[in-house]
């Protein structure tokens, strides 16, 4: 629930975690704005399909003014307490914001450099999966054309200085990347993490039985 994201981040705060929150294309303003209420650092937005999406989803988070044009104002929630909202601090905190887009779509690929210029943008993930499904190839992560997009993602973002984050599933799994200059990582999820652990247990077990 929305109380969640508070408790969420009173948690990352005692331990000195970052949080970041990857929110769906739909309502995606409104949930985005709540986190960062309740003290994300960062947001990550899906579905980008071009530059107006683009430019809408950094200007969500930037605060509502003539220098930044975002549309976050000054809202009273627990982000705020600290520094009254609508104050230089309150409008420096939102400039702070990591804001960072999924790039898997074909119409975000296919303006890529123009998405990349935009100002306010932190960052951008690699989404193969999604990509994948639109281009009508579900699930084929590794066909030439996905390889072909996703290694034009990565080099253009590192040429015009807009850092890239790849996905993968083990810290193994990052060396490709790291060669490539890539430094920021989603490692796995969780509905993959415990899928994983329960086929791998549930065969030892299942051997045990049969043994």
């Amino acid at each position: 629930t929305l109380h969640d994201l508070d408790h969420m981040a009173r948690t990352g705060e005692l331990h000195g975690l970052s949080l970041m929150i990857k929110v769906d294309d739909e309502h995606r303003g409104y949930v985005a704005q709540r986190a960062i209420g309740s003290g994300f650092d960062s947001v990550l937005f899906t579905d980008c399909r071009g530059v107006d999406d683009a430019r809408a989803c950094i200007g969500v988070v930037r605060p509502d003014t003539a220098e930044d044009g975002g549309r976050y104002g000054a809202a009273a929630r627990r982000f705020a307490y600290m520094r009254a909202a609508g104050t230089q601090e309150y409008v420096q905190a939102l400039r702070d914001i990591v804001v960072a887009l999924m790039v898997e779509k074909p119409g975000a690929v296919d303006c890529l450099e123009q998405i990349l210029a935009l100002p306010g943008l932190d960052m951008v993930q690699w989404g193969p999966a999604d990509y994948s499904m639109s281009i009508g190839m579900p699930g084929q992560r590794d066909a030439p054309a996905v390889v072909a997009a996703g290694a034009r993602v990565f080099a253009t973002a590192l040429r015009l200085g807009v850092p890239p984050r790849a996905e993968i599933l083990n810290a193994e799994d990052a060396k490709r990347y790291l060669d490539l200059g890539v430094r920021h990582f989603s490692v796995s999820h969780d509905l993959r993490i415990l899928h994983d652990f329960w086929q791998a247990q549930g065969e030892k077990l299942r051997r045990a039985l049969e043994g």
